[in-house]
């Protein structure tokens, strides 16, 4: 029988009506009982790294949860994490850049109702993906939530309130599951050998959305605060040309100064592509700039956190940037 270890962290699934709103307050241990059937499927232990509202994740929790799932690693064959839903892409993301290559399923899963709510998804999300970690195929980072397996550089929760709350982006999804029923949507290709683990983060990273109007003077606002922006330009990467050429010098003028601009779109899908339009041909091939391309931004603020954790030599972290990890990307 496989050993896995579940990993409580709080939110929506955890939380009990209190004074200000609903808060988690439930312990790893209350919300496997709560679920009686995974006890029938495998050896399960837990642990209670935190336990707190999603929205209060940070980077140093993600590192928190790297470091406890590195430790036992050798110890289990697989972990699933219970994570609120707010931000649970953002971490399925980390851990994907932080353990890569996990031949052992490391699965986050959460719930839009708590466990104690009479009309939960919490049970069937936690069942569902216990029996993903047990899985002789499953490997590396995904989610699992509302009987859909998504690999963790591609999750991005849609909804806000229907149980079907995360989608996978610009990817199919790995897996139905139909009850107790896997159907993958292809085979599964098994990793062999140990995950490559880091341990460092650049937390200096921030999303900045264009919005019509927007002054390119507020760059220089965040130099002393941050090494990365990552820039949710128009459409396929349309960045205002105004006659002063103001935006162009104050893109141009951070990456010159040693910082990094990351190039994506704020449309959800199909990605980014530079060299189509003339206010995106600027910066398609300029030293500094990266290119998103059909990457989630989820998955583009942890991955250059990642990236500008191990260097901040450009050619370096360009190359970080530019290695498909989980299937991060699929317009190289």
């Amino acid at each position: 029988m496989k050993r896995i270890l579940v990993m409580a962290t709080g939110g929506t699934i955890a939380s009990t009506p209190a004074e200000g709103g609903l808060a988690p307050s439930l312990t790893g241990e209350e919300l496997l009982r709560g679920v009686p059937q995974v006890a029938e499927m495998c050896e399960l232990d837990y642990v209670q790294p935190m336990n707190i509202d999603s929205t209060n994740m940070r980077p140093a929790d993600w590192m928190r949860m790297c470091d406890g799932i590195a430790e036992r690693y050798d110890d289990y064959d697989g972990f699933v994490i219970l994570h609120g839903t707010d931000t649970m892409a953002y971490t399925a993301a980390a851990l994907s850049y932080l353990i890569q290559e996990s031949p052992k399923p490391i699965v986050l899963t959460g719930s839009q109702q708590p466990m104690a709510n009479p009309f939960t998804d919490a049970k069937l999300n936690v069942f569902q993906s216990v029996l993903w970690a047990t899985d002789e195929a499953s490997h590396d980072v995904s989610v699992v939530f509302g009987g859909n397996v998504i690999r963790g550089t591609r999750a991005r929760k849609q909804r806000t309130m229907s149980f079907n709350a995360f989608t996978s982006v610009n990817c199919p999804p790995l897996a139905v599951i139909r009850g107790d029923r896997i159907v993958r949507a292809e085979s599964a290709h098994p990793i062999i050998g140990t995950p490559t683990l880091y341990d460092r983060l650049d937390e200096r990273v921030i999303v900045l959305k264009l919005t019509p109007g927007l002054n390119p003077r507020d760059l220089r606002l965040l130099e002393d605060g941050y090494d990365a922006v990552i820039l949710e330009t128009f459409g396929m990467g349309g960045v205002p040309s105004y006659e002063d050429s103001s935006f162009e010098r104050a893109i141009f003028d951070w990456v010159d100064s040693g910082r990094f601009v990351v190039m994506t779109t704020q449309v959800p899908e199909e990605g980014v592509d530079l060299g189509v339009y003339q206010v995106g041909r600027p910066y398609a091939d300029h030293p500094g700039i990266l290119r998103g391309g059909d990457m989630t931004t989820e998955a583009l603020v942890a991955k250059t956190m990642w990236a500008l954790g191990q260097t901040h030599d450009p050619d370096e972290v360009a190359r970080l940037f530019y290695r498909p990890v989980n299937a991060d990307r699929t317009d190289l």
